[in-house]
């Protein structure tokens, strides 16, 4: 407490100085909080933007062979059909969800007023969680029942509704053309963000089941397949079963890896997620390097301190304060006067966060690089930056401090 009283005294002795001190450390802490802050914020947008494709997924696309095997030729194309997805949801144990999925590219899509080409796909109901299609409220997803029945129903990527219904508008129960055979709008797709894609964007693609695909364009062979393993370790596990089933059916060699391309999402969101990680760190140490740099400021100060109260030092060890009580005075005050300026930049930075949310910046954009978002982990780690920079800032100086001899502090002028 005395420490406290005593740094209080100083305070409104040096103004000045101690004003400028602190207000550096307000700079360095409101630049740390705000490079931290847009870093996560683009560390989730993008997260986010991964995910939106699906989350723990594997596509797999048909390809060649490229090794001789059981008498067979290098070059020779293996494709799939529904009986192979099945085979293999029963045969390979690590997969826990597996779809097909045909497609057709400009498939004709119209209402009573407009007309739309649009990319079809003939799916299975567990493709809609696979791929992270969520219905708008008031609709649903392709259900089983559909898919037994080869019922004619559709779903609608959110941009194919604005453009044939109108932006906003609920279609869901009216009746469209697709190809000219009546089909009933049972969903439109909750608007998302989308950062990758193997076909083009799901706003811009419209889902029947598969059967009723099949049964309209006779399609014997998928365009791909998705598949979620059980868990994110199977993966490799649960691609090497898809090849091993696969090889069994059609005779290739099973470590022939051209025969499928498959495109494991779950390794390019880790990849992914190190990359935008390593942003957010880069980030933080750019605005940790201004905060240091205000540290180092406080302790010039410090030293400052301790050389204009050399007699006042030399009087209190003289009549018995040890090296730890004067050590202890000027760490408290170096840790105060950070302590008072990292608070100050604390609230400076969340301040400017809002500003940066409340500029009129495109919705578009701003939903892609993300708002800055200042967290609890994020409280802690600037706390932690800022008591180290007041104990660094304090020590050296308060160690010098205690070193000094009283008999000649006495003598000082």
């Amino acid at each position: 407490m005395h420490a406290i009283f005593e740094y209080l005294y100083e305070l409104r002795k040096e103004k000045l100085r101690m004003f400028l001190t602190m207000l550096g450390v307000c700079w360095g802490m409101a630049n740390i909080v705000l490079m931290l802050s847009v870093g996560e914020g683009l560390y989730r947008s993008f997260g986010r933007g991964m995910r939106g494709m699906g989350q723990g997924i594997v596509v797999v696309f048909p390809g060649q062979t490229s090794k001789a095997y059981a008498g067979f030729g290098l070059g020779r194309g293996i494709r799939i059909i529904e009986e192979d997805v099945h085979q293999i949801k029963q045969l390979v144990p690590e997969i826990r969800e597996i779809s097909a999925q045909y497609t057709g590219w400009s498939i004709d899509l119209r209402t009573e007023k407009k007309n739309l080409p649009v990319r079809t796909s003939g799916v299975y109901p567990c493709f809609g969680k696979m791929r992270n299609q969520i219905p708008e409220p008031g609709g649903r997803f392709i259900n089983r029942m559909d898919e037994e029945n080869k019922r004619r129903v559709i779903f609608l990527g959110n941009k194919i509704r604005d453009k044939l219904f109108g932006e906003g508008t609920d279609p869901v129960g009216k009746r469209v053309l697709l190809n000219e055979i009546p089909f009933t709008v049972i969903g439109v797709m909750t608007k998302k963000i989308q950062m990758s894609a193997y076909m083009g964007m799901d706003e811009d693609c419209a889902l029947i089941p598969a059967s009723a695909y099949r049964m309209m364009f006779s399609q014997k062979y998928l365009s791909n397949v998705v598949f979620a393993p059980r868990t994110p370790e199977e993966s490799k596990a649960a691609q090497k079963g898809f090849r091993k089933v696969m090889a069994a059916r059609y005779r290739f060699d099973p470590e022939d890896e051209d025969t499928f391309w498959m495109w494991d999402t779950i390794e390019m969101q880790k990849e992914f997620g190190m990359v935008f990680r390593g942003i957010q760190i880069f980030m933080g140490i750019i605005g940790g390097l201004t905060l240091v740099i205000a540290g180092i400021g406080v302790a010039n100060i410090m030293y400052v301190t301790v050389k204009e109260r050399t007699r006042e030092i030399g009087i209190k060890m003289a009549v018995g304060a040890r090296p730890g009580y004067i050590i202890g005075q000027f760490v408290i005050e170096a840790l105060l006067t950070v302590a008072v300026g990292g608070a100050l930049g604390i609230g400076l930075g969340l301040g400017m966060i809002e500003a940066i949310k409340a500029l009129p910046i495109e919705h578009e954009i701003m939903e892609f690089l993300g708002k800055p978002v200042f967290s609890a982990l994020l409280a802690l780690i600037c706390s932690t930056v800022l008591t180290f920079i007041g104990l660094l800032s304090g020590v050296f100086p308060a160690n010098r401090a205690s070193k000094i001899d009283p008999v000649e502090a006495l003598r000082y002028e």
